[in-house]
């Protein structure tokens, strides 16, 4: 099954000159949806995760379920204001401004084995940023993974870990 056939290109959106790889086509097709489960598991099941973290938001929906399937945990990562109690946050820059990423305290134990998910990479700068805040923690980052590559945009060069995709679009 070609995964790339669910997930619908929206041109200028959310600006002018830029293509937005939307997936909620994919997340509607239940057969296309378990298809990509499927194969997310085994690329991220290799890594033998102790945790998933998942990007607010979108990264949630490709976190949660895959850690349900593996046996794992699932830890959100999100902005500031958006989780209880106590937080560790990580702070970074962007190409414009910077951003900060928060997850509550004691969700990554010392050692444990981390993988973290989003829904696409494109630049690397978030999802270097929470390889970051999950070693702060002293999680053990052993990969990262998202369900969409933007290749040409080089967002892999950048990341301090192993990177997977299950596809990748490459202009």
């Amino acid at each position: 099954m070609d995964i790339k056939e669910y997930i619908r290109g929206i041109p200028d959106f959310p600006k002018p000159g830029i293509l937005f790889y939307d997936i909620s086509t994919l997340l509607a097709h239940a057969d296309a949806w378990q298809v990509a489960m499927g194969r997310m598991a085994r690329m991220v099941g290799a890594y033998q995760p102790d945790v998933l973290v998942g990007i607010e938001s979108r990264g949630f929906l490709v976190a949660a379920p895959l850690a349900l399937k593996l046996g794992c945990g699932f830890v959100m990562a999100r902005k500031p204001g958006k989780l209880p109690g106590g937080l560790v946050s990580h702070s970074y820059d962007l190409e414009y401004g910077s951003d900060t990423i928060e997850i509550q305290d004691d969700a990554i134990h010392p050692g444990q084995r981390v993988v973290i998910l989003d829904d696409l990479l494109a630049t690397g700068g978030t999802l270097n940023a929470t390889i970051d805040l999950c070693k702060k923690v002293g999680g053990n980052v052993v990969g990262t993974a998202a369900l969409i590559e933007l290749a040409f945009l080089k967002g892999r060069d950048k990341l301090d870990a192993p990177f997977e995709a299950l596809i990748s679009y490459d202009d």
